[in-house]
């Protein structure tokens, strides 16, 4: 039998004494206050960071989903003065993958890329190997290989936009132009002096990406694109070509080291041609050598010879130490000053002045030199922009040596009276001939178009003494001068031949360097064009045999070029008896 016990009546157990909350009242009130008052805190700090001041959230929550893209900007044109294309960019992709994504790639995708982008196949594996988030696999693909790629629909494959810079005159203008590298960034030549204006400024724009870098949503553009600057030389195209042909043909055919040539206005002191040999291409440098890359008309010094001669004359003209007619006495074809003695060529009994450029004395330019305090050759040397970089702005441009005239000895002033003992850039010594060519004012040189002739230049002999010289270096082209064979048909010209021992480890070596630098037309002058061929091999190394040539040719198709109307009967150059004993 079970008893059941009825549970007592009036007594419940929530009012059990022992469970009863042993707290006072106003205690009680206080924790519900600070309970509530929290509650309240959190909800105005929620308030804040989701209504008022989003910003910390917003930016947290972005920087896991949104990105921003680069977007290219197109680098600047480069053209001659006539428009023609020099530098262009093209647009290309640029291959790149999420290496821990793009290594599910089965055998037969990644062969397939391989191929597409010219990689062996353990080159690719070596690539998606890595442990970075973000690899190049190629860059400047063609878009057409780009879409092929695109369309395998690779796992962890991206592309990018980008450019390559192409080069529509190749070697001609290599050195001049210069190149980019895969960056876009210039290396070279104009493309490295114009950087900042060439470049532009790159674009941004806002897209949404998943975490394999998928953009799953364009939100827009936050920076658009600035394409950079064209850049507009000063060269023609038809005279570079001339230039680069004829040099080019004399390099090889007297099997010389190098050359350059160099043609300049001078009434604007733009740069119509600048070409060098040896050259390379541009737009394929694989095989690229330091020899090939020398812009030696701008970076290479030389010591100029007898090109300089006509400076020290003209000096000696201007201080009135001689006149045009004033005659020197060269013989017996030698000068002894202290231990060291000069010589000419082939001895010259008297000679006037002009015939002392003529015939390329040495004698005869030293005692004129000798006539001159050293400070004033330095002065014109100087003023002439011997020893200070022509400031082109171009990468590796150089002064060359002029030594402070408180050092020379006699020697050495004479020395450097007909061009030794001082070194020049080909395109110090252009520059320095427009002093010639214009009324005695030396003017800048500029590699950009100039659209206004330079009124006046800085003042180094008086127009009258420029015109008496002039007249000298017309002579030199002439029967008995040494280089008839620079004579260009239907115009008068005139020019100094220069053939100067090379110097190597403080000694004279059986090396030379020929030039020739001159003017024409007479008669109004409109060019300077300057010639340098080095170490030329093959048996004959004066500068009128072997930079003139180039000189009268260069010179004729660049006057023609320029539609600048003859100025002289036509000259049968052939029938020019041929000089001995050039310098």
């Amino acid at each position: 039998m079970v008893v059941r016990r009825r549970p007592q009546r009036g007594h419940r157990y929530t009012e059990s004494p022992v469970l009863q909350l042993a707290l006072q009242g106003w205690r009680s009130r206080m924790v519900g206050l600070l309970l509530m008052g929290a509650f309240l805190l959190l909800l105005s700090r929620a308030f804040y960071l989701q209504v008022i001041n989003n910003d910390f959230l917003q930016e947290k929550g972005d920087s896991r989903y949104l990105r921003d893209i680069e977007i290219s900007a197109s680098r600047g044109k480069v053209t001659d003065r006539n428009g023609e294309m020099l530098a262009v960019s093209t647009p290309m992709k640029s291959i790149w993958a999420i290496p821990a994504d793009a290594r599910t790639m089965n055998v037969e995708q990644k062969r397939q890329l391989a191929d597409m982008v010219d990689l062996k196949p353990r080159e690719l594996d070596g690539r998606l190997a890595s442990e970075k988030s973000f690899v190049f696999i190629k860059r400047q693909v063609p878009p057409q290989v780009a879409d092929r790629i695109a369309g395998l629909k690779l796992p962890g494959v991206h592309q990018e936009k980008e450019y390559r810079r192409y080069y529509p005159a190749g070697d001609m203008t290599a050195h001049l132009v210069g190149f980019t590298g895969v960056d876009d960034k210039g290396l070279e030549g104009v493309e490295l002096a114009f950087q900042r204006e060439l470049l532009g400024r790159p674009g941004a724009r806002t897209v949404i990406r998943d975490r394999r870098g998928n953009i799953v949503e364009d939100v827009g553009a936050t920076r658009p694109p600035q394409d950079g600057r064209d850049i507009v030389l000063a060269i023609d195209s038809k005279i570079q070509y001339l230039a680069y042909s004829n040099l080019k043909n004399a390099v090889i055919e007297n099997k010389a080291k190098a050359g350059g040539a160099i043609v300049v206005d001078t009434r604007t002191g733009e740069i119509l041609a600048l070409a060098n040999w040896p050259t390379y291409n541009p737009n394929n440098r694989d095989k690229l050598s330091g020899e090939q890359l020398r812009n030696r008309a701008v970076t290479d010094t030389f010591e100029p010879g007898s090109t300089l001669k006509p400076f020290t004359v003209a000096l000696g003209l201007e201080r009135g130490k001689v006149r045009y007619d004033s005659v020197i006495d060269c013989a017996p074809g030698r000068i002894t000053i202290g231990k060291a003695t000069i010589n000419d060529s082939h001895p010259h009994g008297a000679l006037t002045v002009a015939q002392v450029i003529q015939k390329s004395s040495n004698v005869g330019t030293t005692k004129i030199a000798l006539m001159l305090p050293p400070r004033e050759m330095w002065e014109m040397f100087d003023a002439l922009g011997f020893g200070r970089s022509p400031q082109l702005g171009f990468p590796g441009e150089v002064g060359g040596r002029l030594r402070p005239w408180k050092s020379w000895k006699p020697i050495e002033q004479a020395t450097m009276s007909y061009g030794h003992g001082i070194s020049v850039s080909l395109i110090q010594l252009a520059r320095a001939y427009t002093a010639l060519a214009r009324g005695g004012d030396v003017i800048p040189v500029s590699l950009l178009r100039a659209d206004q002739p330079v009124a006046h230049g800085t003042q180094v002999y008086s127009p009258q003494t420029a015109r008496e010289m002039r007249s000298m270096l017309e002579l030199v082209v002439q029967a008995g001068g040494t280089a008839p064979k620079a004579a260009v048909p239907g115009y008068r010209i005139g020019g100094k031949t220069g053939t100067a021992h090379k110097l190597e480890g403080g000694t004279y070596a059986n090396k030379y360097v020929a030039s020739f630098v001159g003017v024409a037309p007479m008669s109004d002058p409109r060019l300077v064009v300057a010639v340098m061929i080095d170490e030329p091999g093959a048996g004959r190394y004066y500068g009128g045999d072997i930079a003139g040539p180039v000189f009268s040719q260069v010179m004729a198709g660049a006057l023609r070029t320029l539609g600048v109307p003859p100025d002289a009967l036509p000259m049968h150059v052939a029938a020019l008896p041929e000089q001995e004993g050039r310098l």
